[in-house]
């Protein structure tokens, strides 16, 4: 795969074929109900049947196939385990890997970007890439001075592939609906769309990670490797070693995954309170968990960091009015919560809303705030989206009447990823002690 522009024609084909998977699954489905099988048994055969296919077509593709593939990734927490084990082997390797590009193209970005003397500026240089995703490829490397670096280079025309696949794919985001329960498609994709420019960047890239290397620099919890050099469409960075959180997903510990749970948290709110900067593309792929010394002694592990191409910037921090909600709705304040949700525009003026109501719809949510320790796993995370989808329910009703504003967009989406995250790692975290330490209007101004 040498050029995503040139196999232009090939990944709309691939993506075009998804829908039409779909209609014939669904006839399909309607055989099998009209021969006798029960129509809650056929729909968890037709989910399946239509996940296997949409993440083997994700994970074959670059650019925006694979992106909305990882962005979806994290949600696997929300499905049924019968639906969600046999792909969860295919949702791994979408966070961690895709088909790496030929090495004459690589040369070629480097010569172009790096000028003709690029090998000159390293040591060693490892052809085969270390890690692929979804607009550029990572090679292990040696910097001239003898730093060991992480060396990010741009597939050529990603941003092309990316806008395409990304716009192919919300054509029939409808579709795609029933596979994440309780999730609205389309947003998500709109929202990766508007975010393309700025993941190109590998100048905004650089940036953001410079800010962050510098203030974590020497932190006890977490690492963020050094920025080297930069230019359009390579990015060199300081090497980082690890285990991939992926593995402590799969094989972790119960101490190991708390560990990574409660780092993941920490990290997740003492960011843009730190740096005025969310990092906002928390898949397993973009964290390392590194020992300390002595391995076995989990407590000491910290969290590597990686992957600053999406931020949100928060200048102040997450919004004072999350922290307030929050404490509120935990307080039982109805009637101040309501007016809060009201002003900010989570509740359009058009509406109007039974405050108790509001109240209950959001405690079941926020109950990892309520207590000291929470342990968050799939079955609580399955629970919270049946409760949200199915139609039924009164939360369907009241949540379909929300709104979310444009500026809580991204801090939705993260916060969401970075639960189901933590239910897939199944890690008990102490969760209200983070927002106590860094969520703006968490704590009352007024507790002594």
């Amino acid at each position: 795969m040498s050029d995503l522009p040139r196999k232009a024609v090939t990944r709309t084909a691939k993506l075009a074929a998804l829908p039409l998977g779909f209609a014939g699954r669904a006839t399909w489905g309607l055989g099998k109900r009209i021969g006798g099988k029960s129509a809650e048994l056929v729909a968890r055969e037709l989910q399946q049947r239509t996940a296997e296919q949409l993440f083997k077509v994700l994970g074959e593709l670059k650019g925006g196939a694979m992106k909305f593939g990882q962005a979806l990734s994290v949600f696997e927490s929300a499905l049924p385990e019968e639906v969600a084990g046999p792909y969860r082997a295919a949702l791994t390797k979408l966070q961690e890997a895709a088909p790496p590009m030929p090495t004459r193209t690589v040369h070629g970005v480097l010569e172009e970007r790096l000028g003709e003397g690029w090998r000159e500026l390293f040591l060693e240089f490892e052809e085969k890439p270390a890690a692929a995703a979804s607009i550029g490829q990572v090679h292990r490397a040696v910097w001239h001075d003898g730093r060991e670096v992480a060396v990010k280079v741009q597939y050529p025309g990603a941003g092309e592939a990316l806008l395409s696949d990304l716009t192919q794919l919300s054509r029939f985001a409808r579709l795609l609906g029933p596979l994440i329960p309780g999730m609205d498609i389309k947003p998500l994709i709109t929202e990766l769309r508007d975010r393309v420019s700025e993941e190109l960047d590998y100048g905004l890239e650089a940036a953001a990670q410079r800010e962050h290397a510098e203030e974590f620099a020497g932190d006890p919890d977490v690492v963020v490797p050094a920025v080297v050099h930069q230019s359009d469409q390579v990015l060199v960075t300081e090497w980082m070693d690890g285990i991939p959180l992926s593995e402590v997903i799969a094989d972790g510990t119960p101490e190991q995954r708390d560990r990574a749970g409660q780092l993941l948290a920490r990290f997740l709110f003492s960011g843009p309170a730190r740096t005025g900067l969310l990092h906002a593309d928390p898949h397993p792929g973009n964290f390392r968990l590194l020992p300390g010394p002595d391995e076995e002694d989990t407590a000491a592990w910290r969290l590597g960091v990686l992957d600053f191409g999406t931020v949100d910037r928060l200048p102040g921090g997450l919004p004072e009015t999350i922290g307030t909600c929050l404490r509120m709705t935990l307080a039982g304040e109805a009637e101040t919560v309501y007016g809060l949700l009201c002003e900010e525009g989570f509740v359009k003026k058009s509406v109007a809303l039974d405050p108790d109501a509001v109240l209950e719809y959001l405690l079941p949510i926020i109950e990892p705030a309520e207590v000291d320790a929470f342990g968050f796993t799939r079955g609580w995370m399955r629970a919270q989206a049946a409760r949200i989808a199915d139609p039924r329910s009164p939360a369907h009703q009241l949540g379909k009447q929300l709104n979310l504003p444009p500026s809580y967009l991204l801090i939705h989406r993260v916060t969401l990823s970075t639960i189901g995250v933590l239910c897939q790692l199944g890690a008990t975290v102490r969760l209200r002690d983070e927002l106590e330490a860094w969520l703006p209007g968490f704590v009352s101004a007024d507790r002594p």
